[in-house]
């Protein structure tokens, strides 16, 4: 049977997973929108960038709440290997609106899977929750990005 301590660094190393995961979306749709040419999605990438600070900063308060006080994530080592792939692919070609769409897409398919693998644990009510909502969010915005990526691709 597992011990409260044990489920209290399960809680913590499921909500540090998702944190990071959100750190690189942040910092990926910022990097993204500000290589991209249409207006309404450079206005769309800032604010999602935003959202996913805010999702981020909501995850860091529960685990204020569990006594978890140092929560210092920096993104996963995979999202820092795709932020620099992406900036050695911006610096060799200049990359349209639809490559820098499915750059992105990649990204939102990572968070996809870490909030479903969070959701599939057991975690407090509030939690499970709150972790619901950002998922909603999440796929919205990943079909937001896909459906945009899919009309560049068509014209």
């Amino acid at each position: 049977m597992p011990t409260d301590e044990s489920k209290n660094n399960e809680f913590e190393d499921i909500l540090k997973e998702v944190i990071n995961i959100l750190e690189d979306g942040q910092k990926g749709f910022a990097d993204i929108g500000s290589h991209l040419k249409d207006e309404t999605l450079k206005r769309f990438f800032l604010a999602e960038s935003l959202k996913r600070a805010n999702f981020r900063a909501e995850l860091e308060n529960e685990l204020h709440r569990h006594g978890v006080h140092d929560v210092h994530e920096s993104g996963t080592a995979s999202g820092k290997l795709h932020r620099v792939w992406f900036d050695l692919k911006e610096k060799l070609h200049t990359a349209d609106d639809h490559s820098l769409l499915a750059t992105a897409e990649q990204g939102e398919d990572a968070a996809k899977k870490v909030y479903a693998d969070a959701l599939s644990q057991e975690l407090p009510l509030p939690v499970k929750q709150l972790l619901t909502e950002q998922n909603s969010h999440i796929l919205s915005s990943h079909d937001y990005v896909r459906n945009h990526r899919d009309a560049l691709a068509s014209k």
